[in-house]
């Protein structure tokens, strides 16, 4: 009689090398979707541990980012999510909407985070403050009530599915930049790029966005820059971290060959 007995055994007691791997090998490709995803989303699923239930609890919330690439909400202290955070800061946040076709062979990614609440009269507060409403305009009307704050999620861990057969675990520090540029001359790279809207127009067709739709640039760090018309978002990541916004500006020129005078 021919032994079965390996045949008879549950899949979870065979050798792991007869199981099918997965998780991919995380590489460049798939760090970059990543902070593509993260740094590019408008708005993201938050979940929380709701601190009466015990339960997860999830919400949907604008998103920006800080110059470190370090995702950051905007929320008031009356919704059950920030109640959530101060009582508890793990949090995830999930990025990456769904186009034609199954939801499910789209990029998304699950990043599990810790929450910080900015303080007010604070330069990280203003900072903060100036990136996320050059993303949101319209949360000028209600940013500066006394209720609501920002709070920055410091990425712990990420599931990255870049579509079917496509998974990757990330380390937080994969979508922190290092050295962030937060010195005077990058605060004002952000704020010479608001009226640079010809360049803009020209980097977001050079980006495969269509043409004539006001696009404007909304926010820059050491890894890519923000761009923004309308409910639209792009997010261009830089092939290498920039040392310098001088590195910024010439870029944008090779891009786009429009011309403008450095103040």
């Amino acid at each position: 009689m021919p032994d079965n007995s390996a045949a008879d055994k549950p899949a979870t007691d065979r050798p792991a090398t007869d199981r099918p791997q997965v998780l991919r090998e995380t590489d460049d490709d798939a760090r970059r979707l990543a902070r593509t995803l993260v740094r590019g989303a408008r708005f993201m699923a938050l979940a929380v541990l709701d601190p009466e239930t015990g339960f997860p609890s999830v919400s949907r919330t604008l998103t920006g980012t800080d110059v470190d690439g370090t995702p950051v909400i905007l929320v008031s202290g009356l919704s059950g999510h920030t109640k959530g955070l101060v009582a508890d800061p793990r949090c995830s946040l999930l990025a990456g909407e769904p186009g034609k076709g199954d939801p499910l062979a789209h990029p998304r990614i699950t990043l599990q985070g810790l929450a910080e609440s900015v303080a007010r009269e604070t330069p990280d507060h203003t900072r903060i403050r100036s990136r996320f409403l050059d993303r949101h305009p319209k949360a000028a009307l209600y940013a500066d009530f006394p209720d609501f704050r920002f709070f920055r999620i410091t990425p712990q861990t990420a599931s990255l599915n870049g579509g079917f057969g496509r998974a990757y675990i990330l380390p937080g520090s994969d979508l922190v930049i290092p050295r962030p540029g937060i010195t005077s001359d990058w605060l004002e790279l952000q704020k010479s790029l608001g009226s640079m809207t010809e360049a803009a127009e020209k980097f977001a067709a050079n980006l495969g966005a269509a043409s004539s739709h006001n696009w404007r640039f909304a926010g820059v760090d050491r890894a890519g820059i923000n761009l923004i018309s309308g409910d639209l978002q792009l997010r261009h990541e830089f092939d290498e971290l920039a040392d310098s916004p001088k590195i910024v500006f010439e870029y944008i020129f090779a891009t786009t060959k429009v011309q403008w005078s450095v103040t």
